[in-house]
């Protein structure tokens, strides 16, 4: 089965060595592609205040054992431009303060759109079973804040770039399954990055995803500032019921 289809088919039934990093944000279709680096200019908006995570599809490549991967450096000898991660996490059931000891797993795909962990099969051709690249587990600060260092993911068809987010609570007990939207458009780093070799041909914007289309307040979409050469840096909060 084709992924597109296959992630099609969870929605349905739901409702029944560079340096790399950049960002993506919803925005019209036309993206104006850089010949040289720059900054990103079109960087999303930092979330602040009380912004409640929309619960989001955990599939259909979660971490299968996400707390043997206790790392902050998730990269694991997959190339791309340097993405450094922050994610703040606040508990809406204590007027949004700084959560500290909340689990933060997060796993996205490579370059080429691949997960790791899975393969060998129709939804993902490349058989990486046995390796465990760009997942890893954090533990939330003082300010409930976890950073990761890994690269700019790839895109696949049917879906926009994007991080996954499961957060936990100090005991295991989940408290929410979400994922993060990038900034798009011209000047950002969706647009920078241009797929790497794939380029933006057939590319799933936020506004057509089959999870971000509804996000019209851009609660999900994170801020990304940085270049190609000297690497991105996203930032975002999220709350969550803890």
């Amino acid at each position: 089965m084709e992924r597109k289809n296959f992630l099609k088919s969870l929605m349905i039934g739901a409702m029944s060595t560079p340096v790399l990093l950049h960002a993506c944000k919803k925005d019209d279709d036309t993206v104006t592609l850089d010949s040289d680096d720059t900054q990103a200019t079109n960087t999303g908006s930092t979330t602040t205040g009380c912004n409640v995570a929309p619960t989001e599809t955990e599939g259909p490549f979660p971490t299968k054992q996400p707390a043997s991967y206790v790392r902050s450096d998730i990269t694991d000898g997959r190339t791309g431009y340097k993405l450094t991660a922050k994610i703040t996490i606040t508990n809406t059931n204590n007027n949004c303060s700084a959560l500290a000891g909340a689990l933060v797993d997060i796993w996205h795909c490579d370059a080429e759109g691949n997960y790791s962990e899975y393969g060998g099969s129709g939804m993902q051709s490349t058989n990486y079973q046995s390796v465990h690249f760009l997942r890893g587990r954090q533990t939330t600060d003082s300010n409930g804040l976890v950073t990761f260092t890994s690269i700019f993911p790839g895109w696949y068809t049917g879906r926009a770039t994007h991080i996954h987010v499961h957060v936990y609570n100090s005991s295991g007990k989940s408290l929410k399954v979400t994922q993060i939207a990038f900034p798009e458009g011209s000047g950002s780093a969706v647009a920078l990055v241009n797929g790497y070799d794939k380029g933006m041909n057939n590319y799933t914007y936020n506004k057509n995803d089959n999870v971000f289309s509804d996000d019209t307040a851009g609660v999900q979409i994170a801020s990304v500032t940085g270049s190609k050469a000297d690497g991105f840096e996203l930032a975002i909060t999220f709350g969550v019921p803890a």
